[in-house]
């Protein structure tokens, strides 16, 4: 199948999930994780109509930008993200969907300030607890959101999560439930329920994060197949 006919079937799976939770497919927002795939297959996604473009990767965005592989949607930052590498990503994509640590988010304020922007950014729940994930702890995530606040070139748009890669589905979908009850939590304590994003699922579980409250879903290899990790 084409990528545009992948997006076509995400699509009907996506109003599907979203009809069955009594919620406005048109509230999802799919984006396209393009990590190791080229310029054209960007452009054939945007083409078939996808919300925004995903990369986990600076040095492969960089890249895809000296192509303009990502003209014509927005393009967001999704993958973890080091402080050094910061300032090759602030200002150039429209959503930073990874913030895990106040030490990054107080890099990301530096760079956006020294541009003179406000960069927006998602903050990344490690849900499961993993030591060798980064993100918030639940229990870190309030005082978080309050450091974020305080930051004038940073605008939190909301939360990402990635559940923990070897739980099966009922775990998997308590954790979507988990976040979606943080997302909750501080947008009516923090942010005047102005918070919009809240980014979970992948290709493999997505239909069950938007059953679980996702507002966008970030889909690889239902999209563009099966990566080839030994080039």
């Amino acid at each position: 199948m084409s990528i545009a006919e992948n997006i076509a079937q995400v699509r009907q799976n996506i109003e599907a999930a979203a009809r069955e939770a009594g919620r406005d497919p048109k509230e999802i927002i799919l984006v396209g994780a393009s990590k190791m795939n080229d310029a054209a297959a960007c452009q054939e996604a945007i083409a078939a109509g996808i919300d925004a473009l995903g990369e986990n990767r600076v040095q492969e965005m960089t890249e895809k930008l000296s192509r303009n592989a990502y003209e014509g949607a927005p393009l967001h930052f999704i993958g973890h993200l080091q402080r050094n590498k910061v300032k090759q990503v602030v200002g150039k994509v429209a959503l930073i969907q990874s913030a895990g640590s106040c030490s990054l988010l107080h890099e990301i304020e530096k760079a956006a300030g020294n541009l003179d922007i406000v960069q927006d950014v998602l903050l990344e729940v490690n849900i499961g607890a993993e030591e060798a994930k980064s993100g918030f702890l639940a229990s870190e995530l309030f005082e978080a959101a309050q450091e974020a606040l305080t930051l004038p070139h940073i605008r939190v748009r909301g939360l990402m999560t990635i559940p923990p890669a070897d739980t099966d589905r009922s775990t998997n979908m308590q954790y979507f439930l988990e976040v979606r009850a943080l997302f909750v939590d501080i947008n009516e304590k923090l942010f005047h329920n102005e918070l919009e994003y809240l980014s979970m699922g992948m290709s493999g579980d997505y239909a069950d994060a938007i059953r679980a409250g996702a507002t966008m879903v970030r889909v690889g290899t239902a999209i563009f197949g099966t990566r080839n990790y030994n080039l």
